[in-house]
């Protein structure tokens, strides 16, 4: 032992037993994972199932509607003019996606009573089906409700 230490030092000897525990390491944790991730990678880009295809097609069916943005817009507003809900300016932008879907999220600040606003919101979602809640946050200001909602148009790109 002193005969291996004497020419490369402790430092020396230090860094060996180093090395052979990165290799190791590298044999018996780091290549085990690469064939996991490569195993999970291949089974990813397989093709889904043909009962999980048919469902996302089923859902790219629904939410495939004739009417346009502007369409389903005109009718969330007439749905505030007929709850009685004062809908006042809204922001509107459309959120860029990978996929077949787009979504067109509006941001939407209402007034009137609770139940006003509850009746609107389950109007809307009853009569456009492929508009989501995605948020809503209440404010009691005198005898009425402040509301803001974040409400989002599911549609399959054209």
């Amino acid at each position: 032992m002193k005969r291996l230490v004497d020419p490369i030092g402790l430092a020396g000897v230090a860094a060996i037993v180093l090395l052979a525990a990165a290799a190791a390491f590298s044999s018996f944790v780091l290549r085990p994972l690469e064939q996991r991730g490569a195993l999970m990678q291949e089974r990813l880009s397989q093709k889904a199932p043909p009962a999980e295809s048919g469902k996302v097609a089923a859902v790219y069916e629904f939410l495939k509607k004739p009417e346009e943005t502007t369409d389903w817009l005109a009718k969330l507003h007439a749905i505030g003019s007929a709850t009685g809900v004062e809908l006042r300016s809204a922001t509107y932008r459309t959120r860029e996606t990978e996929g077949r879907i787009e979504r067109y999220e509006i941001v939407l600040p209402v007034t009137g009573s609770y139940a006003q606003i509850r009746d609107f919101l389950k109007r809307a979602l009853a009569e456009i089906p492929v508009m989501s809640l995605d948020s809503l946050s209440l404010k009691r200001k005198d005898d009425s409700i402040q509301a803001e909602m974040r409400l989002t148009l599911h549609r399959v790109k054209s």
